[in-house]
């Protein structure tokens, strides 16, 4: 299967290493054998295998390799500064392609700086686009086909919804069982268990730590913790309130949702937005991985409960305020009240069943499907 993200792999490892990252099984290790399928001589190495392992810590590769593949690398003591080594002493126009699950750019930072010597790449579960350039259908097929089964790759395209869900409890089972004892300790898997099945429940509403902490029993503290373990680990992102004092943003309820749509308990209405969100997550971070452009994702709330789902920066500036309805195409008061206080920002309210598209003064209402199909990625 072609990803969005394949030619500018291979366009950025003609210049420099590539580090890609990204949820499991969403597809890394599929779009590296399918790198090494197209020439000779290609070497993958994953450090979860004993043999494999072997070879890395002894770098008894092949120097004539024209790509190396290195997997979970990030699980080895001092990576960055072995891969530093590796990297300064490669054979010349070997290429070198570092793949991992968990942020390796947040955790483990001791080492040398990797700066300057690669660029990141994030790889993100399907789109409504991909979905219909793979098979071929209409934008509103491919939307209520993710909105059921998730973005991942098996689930997507497993032979029945039984299978696909079969995958999914399989997989997060095995996320919050196994990953996390990377990052914690094995008496806490339990409790982090808990914390994300709880999470399931309260996507799109802005997150109270302190009422959690309370129902678990545990510190506001160590939630935080497991919150930024989640993140890590790709099971979910954070996508935080505009301000443009950043440290003010930060410190005001996030609003939480998951890579995998299908995991999300909640209405119709629930699951939509966790979709949308996940597109535009991946449409700003391919901005920032592919043009180094200061874009960001976030949620706009006032005092008074006014909100808007997401709004899209650049800089210090907004310029995208995007609501996700149902069906509902009357104006969200609270998106036409924002659009007067930003005016350079395009409101634009998404219908998952839109009967017509309607422009409102500068408020868009548009079909869902046919928009984020457009996004590009």
């Amino acid at each position: 299967m072609k990803r969005y993200i394949d030619d500018r792999v291979k366009q950025d490892l003609a210049r420099k290493m590539v580090i890609l990252t990204g949820p499991r099984q969403v597809g890394k290790t599929t779009l590296s054998l399918q790198l090494a399928s197209e020439q000779t001589g290609v070497q993958y190495l994953n450090f979860d295998v004993a043999a494999h392992r072997a070879v890395i810590m002894a770098q008894r590769w092949r120097q004539s390799a024209p790509l190396l593949v290195f997997d979970e690398i990030h699980k080895m003591r001092d990576w960055k500064s072995w891969l530093k080594g590796v990297v300064d002493g490669r054979a010349p126009d070997q290429q070198i392609l570092v793949t991992g699950s968990a942020r390796m750019d947040t955790f483990r930072q001791s080492g040398e700086s990797l700066a300057g010597r690669y660029y990141r790449l994030r790889l993100h579960p399907l789109s409504v686009r991909e979905w219909c350039e793979q098979m071929s259908v209409l934008p509103s097929t491919a939307l209520s086909h993710l909105l059921v089964r998730g973005g991942f790759p098996e689930p997507a395209l497993a032979a029945t919804d039984a299978d696909a869900q079969r995958w999914r409890n399989d997989y997060f089972a095995g996320l919050v069982r196994e990953d996390v004892l990377e990052f914690s300790r094995l008496q806490e898997v339990n409790a982090m268990r808990l914390f994300a099945e709880m999470l399931r429940s309260r996507v799109g509403s802005p997150l109270s730590l302190a009422s959690l902490a309370r129902d678990l029993y545990l510190s506001s503290v160590t939630l935080s913790k497991y919150l930024d373990i989640l993140q890590a680990l790709f099971i979910v992102f954070v996508v935080r309130p505009w301000h443009h004092n950043i440290a003010r943003a930060t410190l005001q309820a996030p609003k939480v949702y998951f890579y995998d749509t299908a995991l999300v308990q909640g209405d119709d209405g629930i699951r939509f937005e966790n979709l949308v969100a996940c597109h535009l997550l991946k449409m700003v971070q391919w901005q920032q991985d592919t043009a180094g452009q200061a874009v960001d994702l976030h949620y706009v709330r006032t005092k008074d409960g006014a909100e808007v789902d997401f709004c899209l920066s650049a800089g210090d500036t907004l310029t995208h305020l995007v609501e996700c309805k149902l069906s509902d195409a009357k104006p969200h008061r609270a998106l036409m009240r924002f659009a007067e206080q930003w005016p350079q920002a395009h409101p634009i309210q998404l219908l998952r069943e839109c009967k017509a598209e309607a422009d409102i003064g500068r408020l868009q209402v548009r079909d869902a499907a046919p928009w984020l199909a457009a996004l590009d990625v």
